[in-house]
């Protein structure tokens, strides 16, 4: 989403895939070689190769989503309803396909997955929904939406403040989507994740579970481990001190199903998704990178989506993250490359 807007008013604040490599202004070292952001993640580079470019008279930027397309390409999806084909390794875009909804218009379109088929199922904080499309951009499917998810009027969520993460968990049945911030009713701080389950190839509602946010911190991506875990990215910007992205590994295990519960405000039976920090990205060596605006590491920016790449020969996850630069010539489109011992 586009964070500024949200946060003018919230001040409390793997098909595997081959490695990706990095291009344009990058710092690269190995990671033990003091690229140590914290005991389990480690910083290899970043990349600003696509910041303030176009393609085909279409802006490269506003990055929303990443996912690894069965052919080892790389897809990036923007909130301004285009989805890039990217060169995994010069990250140069190679395709660009709008998306619409049902009457033609643009989406606020925030988290990817690419199905096992090659579909493409993506989320719009506009409503919210999920929607499966082709290859080339036509809608085939809309998946069911609880109704207290939905913008006011029509539920209690807050315009701007759904749907951002999306993925899919091992074995392709279970479909899961984050919301960013709290819906009404609900603890300022505690967002609810819905799951569909594949039930003859079409995804049905299914359990929903409850994550609490650190304070003032948002939910933009969600991203499945092999295991079944999560990664869970949390982030929030502060006028004239910069940007907190923090990644989280989550566990489902053991959470409460709150798909019957209205309101989770003063429920201490509800058992929450445990979480366990991985690590501030502020903490990662900047590597020379440069910011546009106070931060308090000039690698940071809006960090917003992400993708699990393949592992490493350790086995550690490597972890693709993307700044969206919101068409901003004060932020940064950025890519950065990490790894993760979950």
């Amino acid at each position: 989403m586009r964070l500024r807007t949200v946060l003018a008013t919230l001040t409390a604040g793997l098909a595997a895939a081959t490695c990706l490599a990095a291009a344009g202004p990058a710092g690269a070292a190995d990671p033990a070689d003091g690229n140590a952001c914290s005991p389990t993640v480690s910083l290899d580079r970043f990349s600003d190769a696509l910041d303030k470019t176009t393609y085909q008279g279409t802006f490269v930027g506003n990055f929303s989503a990443l996912a690894v397309d069965r052919d080892g390409s790389l897809a990036a999806l923007e909130d301004r309803s285009s989805l890039f084909g990217l060169d995994p390794k010069t990250l140069q875009p190679t395709l660009a396909v709008h998306l619409a909804d049902e009457k033609g218009a643009d989406l606020d379109s925030e988290g990817l997955v690419i199905d096992r088929d090659g579909t493409r199922l993506i989320s719009s904080e506009t409503e919210p929904s999920v929607r499966r499309y082709s290859r080339d951009g036509k809608i085939l499917d809309r998946l069911p939406v609880p109704p207290s998810l939905l913008v006011a009027p029509a539920g209690r969520a807050t315009a701007n403040q759904t749907f951002e993460g999306l993925t899919l968990l091992p074995g392709g049945r279970t479909l899961l989507a984050s919301m960013e911030y709290a819906i009404s009713g609900d603890s300022a701080g505690i967002v609810r994740f819905q799951t569909w389950t594949r039930h003859h190839g079409r995804f049905r509602l299914a359990a929903q579970y409850a994550y609490r946010t650190d304070a003032g911190l948002g939910v933009p991506e969600v991203q499945a481990t092999p295991d079944g875990r999560l990664l869970v990215l949390e982030r929030g910007f502060t006028a004239g001190v910069g940007n907190t992205v923090r990644l989280y590994e989550a566990d489902l295990r053991h959470a409460t199903d709150t798909s019957t519960i209205e309101n989770l405000t003063g429920r201490p039976d509800v058992r929450l998704i445990k979480k366990t920090l991985l690590t501030d990205i502020a903490a990662c060596p900047s590597l020379g990178a440069t910011a546009k605006q106070p931060q308090p590491n000039p690698l940071l920016d809006n960090i917003e989506g992400m993708t699990i790449t393949g592992r490493d020969h350790t086995g550690r996850l490597k972890v693709l993250l993307v700044s969206d630069d919101n068409q901003n010539p004060a932020q940064t489109t950025r890519f950065y490359y990490l790894r993760v011992r979950v």
